[in-house]
């Protein structure tokens, strides 16, 4: 949902992007139907092939965004239908269920340390390890793994070329979050990263549809307001995923052609963003 405040967007960039992140909900005492994104984001046909399609000649920071989303959320990142029922893969003592176990993040995590990471507890918590021990295997010799019975998608749900983005993701797109998020409070870091060169990359470039105090967007419930800062605040290791690779269905921008470090610097300023309205 975008709030209007009082600005006049331009027509396409208005249903450009909308980067929409969710609110994870902790400690739930029964199976709950699992995250899956909102009604699948607008955009125009012309952003069409930018946000499903791929250049001729992918650059390697193109593949590893795409294959962050498609570990984000294969079937908005690709098009595709959303899967039916619960990930037979899936554990039977979890809390989750329905299309949103079929998430690569909702077993690994955004940190991609599973059990032993943010979703050590909560609704959330699988039991499944992590995936940072994939980090410099070859990519080619990952498919295996992701084919097996563990990772039950078909060719039709996940081709093989689409299957290798996320092997090349894997292999060389992860980053440990723990050098910049503190684990007990699911915060920033304050200081771990530099302010100044954050807060030059988001009015630079987030900004375009942020807008400048990050509100421009907010796709809060009715009678709430979620934003960017609201995001970066309460799930800091999910937003370093959205602006690293942009959000699955979104014709939204991504910074994963910066350094780790660039956008460890964007997390340390968003962080620092309004999180309410103004009274």
């Amino acid at each position: 949902m975008m709030m209007n405040l009082g600005l006049k967007w331009p027509p396409n960039l208005a249903r450009v992007v909308t980067s929409v992140l969710f609110v994870v909900s902790f400690g739930l005492p029964v199976a709950v139907e699992a995250q899956v994104s909102v009604s699948p984001q607008e955009h125009g046909p012309q952003q069409q092939e930018f946000v499903h399609g791929a250049p001729q000649v992918p650059s390697l920071e193109w593949t590893l965004a795409a294959g962050g989303r498609i570990y984000d959320n294969w079937w908005e990142a690709l098009d595709r239908d959303e899967p039916e029922g619960t990930n037979p893969a899936y554990p039977a003592s979890a809390k989750q269920e329905g299309a949103g176990t079929w998430r690569c993040k909702e077993c690994h995590g955004w940190d991609y340390l599973g059990a032993e990471g943010i979703y050590r507890k909560g609704s959330h918590f699988t039991g499944i390890k992590g995936v940072m021990g994939a980090r410099g295997l070859p990519p080619e010799a990952l498919m295996a793994t992701l084919r097996d019975a563990n990772h039950p998608y078909t060719p039709e749900m996940i081709a093989d070329e689409e299957m290798l983005r996320v092997a090349v993701f894997l292999s060389q797109g992860l980053v440990d979050m723990r050098s910049f998020i503190n684990y007990e409070t699911r915060k920033v870091i304050a200081g771990s990263g530099d302010f100044t060169r954050g807060r030059a990359i988001f009015q630079t470039t987030c900004a375009a549809c942020h807008g400048f105090d990050g509100r421009a967007l907010d796709w809060g419930a009715p009678g709430e307001h979620n934003y960017v800062g609201t995001e970066a605040q309460e799930l800091p290791d999910e937003v370093f995923n959205k602006i690293s690779n942009a959000h699955p269905g979104a014709a939204m921008i991504n910074t994963r052609a910066f350094s780790v470090e660039d956008r460890v610097s964007l997390m340390n300023y968003i962080a620092t963003l309004p999180d309410t309205i103004d009274e």
